[in-house]
This record gives structure tokens, sequence and C-alpha cells, in this order.
């Protein structure tokens, strides 16, 4: 079972490889420092209070060598020792003589802050650390005791001060190591990187001859790189190969079509000819199957014609291009379309000069294909209209065919460019006619000519194809070449 990931981890598995390593290091550093600073806080802090007690204790003991009580009868006692003034208050500190039953005999300054009752050692009373000694007697007996109190609040800074350095040290240290981590893992993923750009580049040019930057070491990165160049290389050797197939296959298909021509013409010759002969005189079986193959051969030889333009577009074989003006190629396409128009009207008075650069043959196919079109699917009054013109800016040629038929779906205007794809609503007056390749023929002359063709509705009612070319002051025309060569 399959183990989902969420939460913090799932954020931090989305973060950049380098910003992981620089939070994976600077982590690691900053629990090290951490350990590390409160330990050593813990055994500082300790060491200056134990020093601080110790340095009370000692002034204590010092006081008590130096301090006698004596007793008398019938008085109190008398302590000789030090002045507690002289002693006690350089050091800002506060002394105590007391007798064994309590009795104050002797302290400095006058007003010793309560630093509670004589227990014996080191305690802390308040801001205060105290501590006590007993006075023994002559006979060893504790006759008093001796009070030594010093603030710790000067030890409380000190501790405070410590613990503040420790903790600006672990966050010093720690974005030092954020840093040099970030720093050293950019470093580390510069190759990366540098391969990630080139691998997009490829994937944006698909040309896999680009090559990677050398490898700089022996490691993981350059071992990558090197199986990577290895791969783009095997690409470029497996592309090349399918280039040249292809490359194959569209001069055969194009040569193939331009070969099936010529018998197709002859047996159309035949075919017409034996169509006259039975005009004069024959049986009507006879005839009825001469027609059937007269139209099957006329659709055949329609059909290689179409395959031969697309086979030239596919492997770019060129054509011969001049100036011309696509409307007089309008027109004539029209008038040879025109016994096909029956009852329909179809309106040239549109068309206008357009001077472009192409060839005059792929043009007219161009325009009898759009108008054949518009009457296939035009009904049998239908109106249809051929316009052509130069835009008023001058920045292209245009050529425009609508028709008073039912249209294309708006799925289809684009769909119905590719090969062998019919507008499917039915409303094709000749179906048996098509091949699904005349739209795809006219799309590939446009853009042998720098140009393009778009479906879209017309005002008729129908279907609108709108061709586009550059007008000749943008295209120059190319020298004749022999038929055939690339």
């Amino acid at each position: 079972m399959e183990r989902v990931v969420r939460g913090p981890w799932r954020r931090f598995q989305r973060l950049p490889v380098r910003w992981r390593l620089t939070i994976a290091s600077a982590s690691l550093t900053f629990a090290i420092l951490l350990v590390f600073g409160a330990a050593l806080g813990k055994l500082v802090s300790e060491r200056i209070r134990s020093d601080f007690d110790n340095e009370v204790q000692q002034a204590a003991t010092r006081l008590v060598g130096r301090t006698r009580i004596v007793e008398r009868p019938f008085s109190e006692p008398v302590v000789i020792g030090p002045n507690l003034r002289i002693v006690s208050l350089p050091n800002g500190a506060f002394a105590r003589v007391s007798s064994a039953g309590g009795q104050i005999l002797d302290q400095a300054p006058e007003h010793v802050p309560e630093i509670g009752p004589p227990l014996p050692g080191v305690h802390t009373y308040g801001t205060l650390t105290v501590a006590t000694e007993a006075v023994p007697g002559p006979d060893s007996e504790v006759v008093g005791f001796i009070q030594y109190a010093r603030s710790n609040s000067g030890v409380s800074e000190t501790i405070t001060r410590l613990w503040l350095l420790i903790v600006a040290g672990v966050l010093g240290g720690t974005i030092l190591a954020v840093l040099a981590g970030l720093a050293l893992a950019s470093r580390a993923m510069r190759p990366i990187s540098s391969l990630t750009a080139t691998a997009r580049e490829v994937a944006n040019t698909r040309d896999p001859s680009r090559r990677l930057p050398e490898p700089t070491s022996d490691d993981e990165v350059g071992e990558l790189t090197t199986t990577l160049q290895q791969m783009l290389s095997a690409l470029e050797a497996s592309q090349a190969d399918r280039d040249a197939a292809m490359q194959k296959q569209r001069a055969f298909v194009a040569d193939a079509s331009h070969e099936l021509r010529t018998p197709l013409t002859s047996v159309l010759a035949n075919l017409e000819l034996l169509q006259l002969q039975y005009e004069k005189g024959g049986g009507a079986e006879e005839r009825e199957i001469v027609d059937s193959a007269l139209g099957s051969s006329k659709r055949m030889s329609r059909l290689v014609s179409d395959l031969l333009v697309l086979a030239r577009s596919d492997a770019q074989q060129s054509r011969p291009m001049k100036e011309l003006d696509l409307g007089q190629v309008a027109v004539g396409a029209a008038r040879e379309l025109s016994p096909k128009l029956g009852e329909r009207e179809l309106d040239v008075s549109g068309c206008r000069a357009a001077p472009v650069i192409g060839n005059r043959d792929d043009l007219h196919r161009l325009v009898v294909n759009l108008l054949d079109n518009a009457i296939r699917y035009s009904p049998d009054d239908g109106e249809i209209r051929l316009l052509t013109g130069v835009d008023p800016e001058g920045h292209s040629a245009y050529l425009v065919v609508e028709d008073s038929g039912s249209g294309i779906a708006p799925r289809m205007r684009e769909r119905v460019f590719e090969r062998f794809v019919r507008n499917q609503d039915g409303s094709d007056t000749n179906p048996t006619e098509g091949t699904g390749l005349g739209l795809a023929m006219v799309k590939a002359i446009a853009e042998d000519h720098g140009g393009s063709v778009v479906a879209e509705a017309s005002d008729l009612g129908g279907a609108r194809l709108s061709l586009t070319l550059p007008p000749a002051s943008d295209r120059e025309a190319t020298p004749l070449r022999t038929p055939g060569r690339r």
C-alpha cells in the first residue's frame, strides 16, 4: 500500500533541492550548536555561581579567624576583631556578628537588610548570597555566628549575558550555516542547472544535436552528463534515420502519383472516345458501363492529382513561381466550373486585382477545389460568391468563397483541412465525388505560398472559406526548376 505523505514533510519535499540541502545542513548545525551551547551555558553558569559562593564563604571564614567573642558575667559579650565597616563596605557586602543566643553584637553597615537566621553554610536569601560561620569559644563551644552576605545580582547579570551570548552564537552560527549551505548547494547544483537549461532548449527546439556542457569532475553529475549526451546522440541518430525514411517515402509517393497520372490520362482518353462512339450508336447498357467507368476514372484522376500536390508539399519539392493576378486565376477557375453550377448562381463581380507570387497551376487547382466544395455543399438553387483583392493596408491578398449551403459545424472548421476528413452534416449534394483531400490540398498549397486558409460562417448562410497570401511586393519569384528536382 502506497504511503501518502502529508503535512510539513510534503511541503518540504516540494522545495528545490538546493533549499532542502541548505535546510537540512542548517538544521543539523543548529541542533549541534544548541546542544553544545546548552551544555556549555549550564557548566559555566554553575561554575560562576560556585566561584561566587566560594568567595563569599572564604570571606566569612577569614572574618571568623580574626574575630573572637568574649563572654562576661552580668554583661553583654564583647566582640574582639576587625572593624566590620572597613572589611565589608569596600566589597559592597554586609556583615553581622551575633551571639549564640541570637543577640546582634556588631554589624556593618548600620542598617543591614534582612539576611535570615544564622544557618551554617552558604544559602540564598532573596537577592543575597549569605555565608554563615560559627565562632568557637575557649572550650571549642559555639559562642556566636558571623554572617557575611553579598548581592548576587551581578552574578545573575553575568549569567544572563552569558546565555545571551550563547543564544547569539547559536543563531549566528545557524545563519552562517544557511548562507554557506546555500552557497555550497548552489555551486553543487550549478551543473544540474546547466543540464536542465540545455534539456529545456532541446525540448523547445526538438533538436537533439545540441551538446551538453562538458563535465568538470568525474563524479555522479559527470556520469549523468555523459549518459544524457549518449542518449541525445542516440536520439539524433534515430531522428536522422527517421527523417531519411520519411523523405524517401514522401519522394516515393510523389513519384508514384506523378507516374500514375500518365496511365490514368490514357484510360480517360480511351473512355471518352468510347463514350463518343456509343453516343453515335450503341446499346444503352454498354453506354451506362462506359459512363460509370469514365466517372470512376475521373474521380481517380482527381484523387491522384490531389495526392501528388500533397506529396510534393510533404517532400518540400519546389514549384516555379512568378508574379500573377489571383483575381484572373479565380475568374478562370470559375469559368471552368460553370458547367457544374446547374441552377446555382455564381457571383464573380467581387473579383478585384490581387497580384501575388505563386504557381498558376497550383493556385488554379486551389480555387477549383474551393468552388467545387461550395457547389457540392450548396442546394440546386443556391448562391455562391467569389471575392478577390488586396486589403486596404496592402498587407495581404485575399480570396473568399462563400455559399448558401448548410455551412460547416464549428467543431469541424479546423478539422475539415485534415486529410480524409469530410464535413459530416449530410448536406453533400454529390457524396460520391468527395475524397476528403480537397481542402487538405487547399491548405497545403496555401502554406507552400506562405499563406493560410480558414473556415468561417458566411453571411449567405453557408460556409465562408478565406485564403490569405502575401502580396507580390513581399515575395520574390523563384526561378524555374526542372520538374521533380528538390
